[in-house]
C-alpha cells in the first residue's frame, strides 16, 4: 500500500492539496512538515534539544487548521493556549 493511499484513507485528507501537513511524535520533541510542490513531496524536520512542542490541545478534533502565524509560533515553541514561548538556547558548539 503506497503511503499517499494510506494518507487519504486513514486521515481522509489529500496529500496533494495545497496544504502543509504537520505531524508530531509522541514525545513532542520532533515535528515533520509535508507538502506537495509541483513534482514531488517536500519534508521539513525539526528536533528540539530541550523542552517539547506545545501542541494545540485546546482545539477540537484530530485535524487542526492553523494560520501561518500560529504555525510559526508552534515551531518557535509558543504554547498557543497560554502564548508562552520556550526559553531561547544559545549553543557555542556541537557535542
Amino acid at each position: 500500500m503506497a503511503w499517499p493511499y494510506w494518507f487519504r484513507e486513514a486521515m481522509a485528507l489529500n496529500p496533494f492539496d495545497k496544504a502543509l501537513f504537520v505531524f508530531g511524535n509522541r514525545q513532542r520533541d520532533k515535528v515533520k512538515l509535508l507538502f506537495w510542490e509541483r513534482n514531488g513531496f517536500v519534508v521539513w524536520y525539526k528536533r528540539l534539544e530541550r523542552e517539547r512542542f506545545k501542541w494545540p490541545t485546546h482545539l477540537e478534533g484530530d485535524t487542526v487548521t492553523l494560520t501561518g502565524q500560529e504555525l510559526n509560533w508552534l515551531l518557535d515553541g509558543v504554547n498557543l493556549k497560554a502564548m508562552q514561548p520556550h526559553k531561547a538556547l544559545d549553543f557555542q558548539q556541537v557535542g
